[in-house]
């Protein structure tokens, strides 16, 4: 019997968390009915008729459609706001992507010019980039579009500073308003306008020597003041990116003051772009970049001349034609023999090959060609 009333006592107190979840607002709204019917009593006339006492017959339906409204704001403010993260690695690889088709047109734009004056866009580069980065925001930010870079990661801008919506409107967590026309506005003077405006800056100081210590004053407080800003931004570009790491919202600076975040524009839709593809890129990237380190630093006739020994078919050297320069494969007009091998050259490449090369080796049997002796047999010479 005692265990019985131990367990009545537990599904009570567990049970009662939950009654009185849904008591609440049944209480609350039965108290708030009883006020409406007050308030509506206080404020009929008072008369003698007995109508009075009795409320029509429709009085309860004004009633509810008085109070359905404060019934949902009080079932809105009492349900929570579903936060969904946003990958980190979506919103970077982003970037990198706009980055990259920016690139793309860049380049296809630069062969239009390639038949024109050599340089000639050197000179005109910021603007170039300027004109590019604004069709870009023209044809996505402005028209409420993502960028190409979003689009393949399935993401979007969502003005953060609208209040958040609540009730059957949230569904995902990730409902909300696009920019709107200020932020897309700023957010174009600040890309494209900022970057073109500090690197045309950035040019005109460098061309102008500002930083000399023998320019007048006012240009070198200029130059230091640039340095500073420079340095501020980096730092607190540093900054931005430690926050979005820790908190995955707002890639840089631009987006955390205009309060652009990205979210993603579809909850039902994958990356467009598949790890195994990138790994395969990065992989091929490495590898290439690897060879043109590499390339440069070996020499094609010194590893030919360093196998030639371990070869099979030696005979083919002896077997060529000697009349014939090995370097130039033309009759040497003034020959000349390499000592002590024998093998003749032409005296002008046999030469300049020694003098460049104090080690030199014979191009026909690889041995170490220690002086030059003219065909006719006249001394050696060193």
């Amino acid at each position: 019997m005692n265990f019985r009333r131990s367990r009545c006592s537990v599904w009570f107190l567990c049970s009662f968390p939950l009654f009185n979840s849904f008591l609440t607002p049944l209480i609350t709204l039965l108290k708030r009915i009883k006020v409406m019917e007050k308030e509506t009593l206080a404020a009929a006339p008072s008369q003698s008729s007995p109508s009075l006492d009795a409320p029509p017959e429709d009085a309860w339906i004004h009633v509810s459609q008085n109070l359905s409204p404060q019934w949902r704001s009080f079932i809105d403010s009492s349900q929570p706001t579903i936060h969904i993260p946003i990958s980190r690695v979506n919103q970077v690889d982003a970037a990198r992507l706009d980055v990259e088709m920016s690139g793309m047109l860049k380049e296809q734009l630069v062969k239009v010019f390639s038949l024109m004056k050599p340089g000639f866009l050197f000179q005109y580069e910021p603007e170039l980039d300027a004109f590019l980065e604004f069709l870009i925001w023209r044809f996505s930010i402005w028209v409420d579009k993502p960028t190409p870079g979003n689009a393949l990661m399935n993401l979007r801008y969502r003005d953060e500073r609208a209040t958040s919506m609540r009730g059957k409107e949230v569904r995902t967590g990730l409902e909300g308003p696009g920019l709107t026309i200020s932020q897309k506005i700023w957010y174009c003077l600040a890309t494209v306008g900022g970057q073109y405006i500090w690197a045309r800056l950035q040019s005109f100081s460098a061309f102008r020597r500002w930083g000399d210590s023998e320019q007048r004053s006012l240009a070198r407080h200029a130059w230091i003041l640039i340095q500073r800003v420079e340095g501020f931004y980096r730092a607190a570009s540093l900054g931005n990116l430690l926050l979005f790491f820790y908190t995955g919202r707002y890639r840089n600076i631009i987006e955390r003051v205009l309060r652009a975040r990205l979210v993603y524009g579809s909850p039902h839709m994958n990356r467009a772009v598949s790890f195994e593809y990138m790994n395969r890129q990065l992989v091929w990237n490495e590898f290439s970049e690897m060879l043109l380190l590499l390339l440069p630093l070996l020499n094609s006739s010194s590893i030919k001349k360093f196998l030639l020994p371990f070869s099979k078919d030696k005979s083919s050297g002896t077997t060529a034609d000697d009349t014939a320069c090995p370097i130039c494969q033309a009759d040497p007009t003034i020959p000349y023999l390499a000592l002590p091998c024998q093998h003749r050259y032409c005296y002008y490449c046999l030469r300049t090959r020694c003098a460049a090369a104090p080690s030199f080796r014979c191009s026909r049997c690889n041995e170490p060609v220690n002086a030059m002796q003219r065909h006719d047999g006249k001394a050696p010479k060193s």
